[in-house]
């Protein structure tokens, strides 16, 4: 004769059940369960401070080439990972970069407040003052090779003895036919025609217009921009003696000057110190055709 359970007594061994400890095996399930958690949480913030690193550094690409050291006379590119700090410009990250993973690294810099045009460089496809570059306003990587249509000496720094050789050509110094009476007074200048030549005067024979000119990669013999400037801020000075004003103007008007310029614009729109040097050589393409006439 079979017996039946009570209702009762079933739901009272359910209740028991569930209130009975858990075996071993769920509590280690479930200290497996709690670490992998912790894991993924360890991971997504390790994540996090990659990402934020990756934020913080800035990729330069830098151009490489040294023909005194065996096997690195094969021009190529270096790649430096710097961390970013807010202001930083290109010359602070090359600087960086040679002092904390290469000390070899060449390049000028001097005083870095964009008036000594040391540190022209070719920077993301244009001609830019590594000092005066901001990172921020760069798109990375960035891209820092020496001057185009100069020769290369190392790394970043090129021969400027030709830019040099150009600008002394047009004797840049001030030359006047008469002097003031008094031993102390001042050789004066009216404000208007001191406005007229003012930009020019801002010239810091950085050699960007020179580099940016296609004029000037094709003729070597072409003064170039930089050296027409400075003719035109002496010529332009209406302290000048009219004898050197005169010899100024054949200088640049010949075969190799003022004539040679396409009008481009290309020297004016890499000038770090917003010169207008395409208007200066053209209005001094006027001056020499009014040098020229005659009439009688």
């Amino acid at each position: 004769m079979s017996t039946q359970i009570p209702k009762q007594t079933e739901e009272s061994s359910e209740t028991e059940a569930e209130t009975q400890p858990a075996s071993k095996g769920e509590e280690r399930r479930a200290e497996k369960r709690r670490r992998a958690a912790e894991r993924r949480e360890q991971r997504q913030e390790e994540e996090a401070e990659k990402a934020a690193d990756d934020d913080s550094t800035v990729e330069l690409k830098v151009f490489r080439y040294d023909p005194q050291v065996e096997g690195k006379q094969e021009p190529r590119f270096d790649t430096f990972h710097v961390p970013f700090t807010k202001g930083m410009t290109v010359l602070d990250a090359l600087m960086y970069a040679r002092d904390t993973y290469d000390s070899s690294l060449t390049f000028r810099h001097s005083c870095r407040q964009a008036v000594c045009g040391s540190d022209a460089m070719f920077v993301n496809g244009g001609q830019k003052l590594a000092c005066k570059t901001q990172i921020s306003d760069l798109e990375e990587p960035v891209r820092v090779e020496p001057l185009p249509h100069a020769e290369v000496t190392k790394d970043l720094v090129v021969d400027m003895e030709h830019f040099y050789e150009q600008m002394e050509a047009v004797e840049p110094y001030f030359q006047t036919d008469e002097y003031p009476d008094g031993e102390l007074e001042e050789q004066r200048q009216d404000r208007a025609n001191r406005e007229k030549i003012k930009m020019s005067t801002r010239c810091i024979w950085c050699g960007a217009c020179m580099s940016s000119c296609n004029v000037a990669a094709g003729d070597n013999e072409y003064l170039g921009p930089a050296a027409i400037n400075k003719a035109y801020r002496f010529a332009m000075d209406e302290r000048e003696g009219e004898e050197m004003k005169q010899k100024r103007l054949e200088i640049i008007e010949q075969e190799h000057g003022v004539w040679r310029c396409q009008t481009q614009f290309s020297c004016t729109e890499v000038c770090p110190k917003d010169i207008p040097l395409t208007e200066h050589i053209q209005e001094l393409k006027r001056e020499a055709v009014k040098n020229n006439l005659k009439f009688w």
